[in-house]
């Protein structure tokens, strides 16, 4: 499982990593507090609050795909 923290502060980041996670195979999470939604969920994303950095889960080994995510992850767990 890989673990990081993201920061989608616009609707345009919203909509390229919901796109990028909809592409993997596997299962993606981001979880803010209590609240846990689906990563492939636009609607779910834009109920987070956005304004600071999420914790995004991905339930894979592949770090590959941290190359996709450069831009939005803020730091490595």
């Amino acid at each position: 499982m890989i673990t990081v923290k993201v920061l989608i502060d616009s609707v345009e980041k919203v909509k390229k990593l919901s796109s990028i996670l909809s592409r993997e195979g596997a299962d993606c999470e981001l979880i803010e507090g209590r609240r846990i939604v689906d990563g492939k969920s636009i609607m779910g994303i834009f109920s987070l609050d956005l304004k600071r950095p999420i914790q995004l889960k991905i339930h894979s080994d592949n770090r590959e795909i941290l190359n996709r995510l450069r831009e939005f992850v803020v730091e490595d767990s």
